[in-house]
């Protein structure tokens, strides 16, 4: 009966996160999928290998649907023993997107735990969470890499305390699992970001230990986490050692060109610019979002209703009122600092204000790590707007130059600010009345006086926005005068939206705090207003109506006339779709393409796009072999293109022109005749591929033909009377692709910026290439022995508690 009684509240909070999770997302019931463009874009550049996995039942780790070819480390490859996915996906039993509601939930029901909070403030803490409006708009958008990343985050914390507090069986388990989790879930801007909230965390534990000259518990804490962070990285090894391989190879590796596209002399040393990682910085003043959620206008989608500004405006212009409704269904009220925003980054004024009540009465030091981490998130946000630190991060902390929207690192501030939240409910009630309410007033009064405040200073503002300068030249100044009157009443109606949620809070406390209302009732008053207020914010950008059918997710794109007719041609070739502009994979999911939608391009194939085909460099596209070229007319109709020149799959040159560096590979491409010559970085690949320096005048009477595609694996006949240089139109991968000429293993290199070459003997032979990625191999073994090494410790866990609790 005792462990009944211990586990019944516990038992009963998951179940609540079941079923909220479901009522949020209820269209999951009726079979529906919410449609999430991010998803609906992975699909389409996932297609040819989830087609290939289906059939041949092996696991590809290659694609050439996408970017000329590229391997699919980042597009969802399955790898030997991953046994942390399996436990990852029992956890994630819900349909999607409910399964990652339900994760956040639990998640951080398991920190409030181990912050010692009773279960009923831990529930509606956990539901404040999780309802945040940035982790609910990333489930709509189908970010759900970087959802599920956030989802452990709590959980890992909640390791790193348990540990530091001495309890370092219950801890180190609980660190490994959920840190291998985290890593599992592959995201690694959000876990970077982690790893910053922990050393602060770290810090604070370090400081304490020292205090008390308490070494030997330090150490011993320390040797607990190394094993534990090594076990859990191990575990998720393949994923780790493939990520970090293809990372080089991607934009988010060094660049090897020294200027950019327009000419001008390129001084960053990364494909990534610091305009490109700050692009997306939060405003100062927008950081006020956090607590009045359409104070800088929502989103750049926002609906403004009927009794609006732009209503009357367009009503005034003779605008039917149907149309004039629809109209205003979405408008552009953002004016803040970033390019897009989908919503506003709202944590909720209640957990603001019960944030501000912990730190006026709550004794616990820990309270200022938390509130270390939220200060320490919101400036980097800031970006741009804050260069001093953010270039100190970007020049000086490690791998923090491979990230970008640095806006996101807000995801710390959004897990902290709910448990200061839950701290200070928890603290309240343990006060006696007298200074129950003097906290209560002080608390009210930096809340709700910071809200009259910006009330007042609404004239301080222009509500002009980035994007102002185009309406006013498309639609006029009245146009852009009813946008700005909109954004005005949007600041003024959720300033007092949030007061009086303040309001409510606060009389509900001051009845406690008069006996007139039992403490869980107040608790439960208190937590329904907290979630009421953000789930109410959170319909507005991510309800039933975004959910579609099943088959509309699993077949996001339509085949066009222009696909049916490009399909008639069985050959092996590639499509360029100009309106995609190298950022769309809706090509790549019927046929291979040289486009495709990916966070870590290959960076050599993204500067093709932009100092070459961006140019309309026919003879790029000629040597990547694109046959085919689906354009618009002026009436936006779309229609193919046979490209005649297209080089084919392979071909014999008969010169090879050798230059020094990666700028005079780009630059010979700009008038260069890839059927006759090829181009050869000496420079850069001169000493690994000594055969490279080749003979001038090779025979190119021969012929090579394709004889057998698949993803992995590609099969050519060769007949040429003496020895050739072959150029094949597949992109260059060193770190997998092997090539065997009549099943001998042989030596084969880049050529033309981007494509493979090889030395081919004279007469009839078979060529093959295969991928063979060494890296999942190793990655594998050491996976197997961490996995092994998890399993070990906790059943010697399990055992040394159960043996030192009899």
């Amino acid at each position: 009966m005792k462990i009944i009684n211990k586990f019944y509240p516990h038992a009963l909070a998951i179940f609540g996160f079941v079923f909220i999770s479901l009522l949020y997302f209820y269209p999951v019931l009726q079979g529906k999928q919410i449609f999430q463009s991010d998803i609906a874009q992975y699909t389409g550049m996932a297609k040819e290998q989830n087609d290939f996995r289906a059939s041949e039942h092996v696991e590809p780790y290659w694609t050439n649907s996408a970017f000329g070819g590229m391997p699919t480390y980042q597009l969802g490859a399955k790898y030997p023993h991953d046994y942390i996915g399996a436990i990852d996906d029992a956890l994630r039993f819900l349909p999607r997107p409910a399964d990652y509601l339900f994760l956040y939930f639990l998640g951080f029901y398991g920190l409030l735990l181990v912050l010692k909070v009773d279960p009923l403030k831990a529930f509606f803490g956990a539901l404040a969470f999780g309802f945040s409006t940035y982790l609910i708009i990333i489930l709509g958008v189908g970010h759900n890499a970087k959802a599920h990343a956030i989802a452990y985050m709590p959980l890992v914390i909640a390791g790193f305390i348990l540990v530091f507090r001495r309890k370092y069986v219950l801890g180190g388990l609980l660190t490994m699992f959920a840190t291998a989790l985290e890593i599992n879930a592959n995201h690694f801007q959000m876990t970077y970001y982690l790893l910053i909230f922990l050393l602060i965390l770290s810090g604070y534990f370090i400081y304490q230990d020292i205090k008390k000259k308490d070494h030997k518990s330090l150490l011993r804490a320390f040797g607990v986490l190394a094993i534990a962070g090594i076990l859990a990285i191990g575990a998720n090894a393949t994923n780790l050692l493939a990520t970090a391989e293809y990372a080089s190879f991607s934009t988010r590796g060094k660049s090897e060109l020294s200027y950019n596209p327009d000419g001008s002399s390129n001084t960053n040393s990364t494909a990534m610019s610091r305009e490109y990682i700050t692009e997306y910085s939060y405003g100062v003043a927008e950081s006020l979002n956090l607590i009045a959620p359409r104070l800088f206008g929502g989103s750049n989608h926002e609906a403004v209703g009927t009794d609006s500004k732009m209503y009357e405006f367009m009503i005034g212009k003779g605008v039917p009122a149907d149309q004039a409704s629809d109209f205003v269904s979405g408008m552009p009220t953002y004016w803040g600092d970033q390019p897009i925003v989908a919503a506003p980054a709202y944590i909720g004024v209640v957990v603001f204000f019960l944030a501000i009540l912990a730190l006026f009465i709550d004794d616990r030091k820990i309270k200022y790590v938390f509130l270390s981490g939220a200060i320490t998130a919101l400036l980097l946000s800031w970006g741009k707007n804050f260069p001093i630190l953010t270039d100190f991060f970007i020049d000086y902390i490690p791998m923090y130059n491979k990230f970008r929207a640095v806006s996101s690192i807000q995801v710390i501030l959004e897990l902290c600010f709910p448990v200061l939240a839950v701290m200070g409910l928890q603290s309240f009630f343990k006060l006696e009345k007298e200074l129950q309410w003097k906290a209560l007033k002080k608390a009210g009064s930096v809340a709700l006086g910071l809200i009259v405040v910006l009330f007042l200073s609404k004239g301080l503002f222009s509500f002009s926005g980035v994007n102002d300068g185009y309406y006013l030249d498309s639609y006029g100044p009245e146009f852009v005068e009813a946008l700005k009157g909109d954004r005005m009443s949007l600041y003024s109606a959720d300033l007092l939206r949030s007061g009086f949620f303040i309001l409510l809070v606060s009389g509900v406390l001051w009845l406690f705090i008069k006996s007139r209302i039992a403490q869980n009732t107040a608790i439960i008053l208190v937590g329904l207003y907290m979630v009421a207020d953000l789930f109410f914010v959170d319909k507005n950008y991510v309800s039933a109506k975004d959910f579609v059918s099943g088959r509309e997710i699993e077949v996001p794109f339509q085949e066009t006339p222009s696909d049916m007719e490009i399909l008639k041609d069985t050959s092996i070739y590639r499509v360029f779709e100009v309106s995609g502009n190298f950022s769309s994979a809706r090509a790549s999911y019927f046929h291979k393409s040289i486009g495709g939608y990916h966070a870590a391009k290959p960076r050599r194939v993204q500067q093709l796009f932009d100092y070459q085909i961006s140019k309309n460099n026919m003879e790029v596209l000629n040597m990547l072999n694109v046959k085919y070229i689906i354009q618009t007319d002026k009436e936006g109709k779309e229609f193919p293109t046979q490209n005649p020149n297209a080089n084919g799959n392979a071909w014999f040159v008969n010169d090879v022109k050798l230059v020094n560096k990666a700028n005079d590979e780009m630059k010979m491409l700009n008038k260069f005749d890839t059927k006759k010559a090829a181009i050869f970085n000496i420079h850069l690949y001169g000493d690994k591929f000594k055969n490279a320096r080749l003979k001038r005048n090779l025979d190119t009477t021969g012929t090579i033909k394709i004889r057998e595609y698949k993803p992995n694996y590609i099969k050519y006949i060769s007949n040429n009377p003496t020895e050739g240089l072959a150029v094949f139109s597949e992109i260059y991968y060193e770190n997998g692709w092997n090539a065997y000429i009549d099943g001998v293993k042989t030596e084969h290199f880049p050529v033309d910026y981007v494509l493979r070459a090889l030395i081919i003997p004279g007469g009839e032979h078979t060529v093959e290439f295969r991928f063979e990625p060494q890296v999942i191999k190793t990655g594998s073994i050491i996976t197997l022995i961490s996995v092994a090494g998890m399993l070990l410790l906790l059943v010697g866990g399990i055992y040394y508690e159960r043996k030192r609790s009899s």
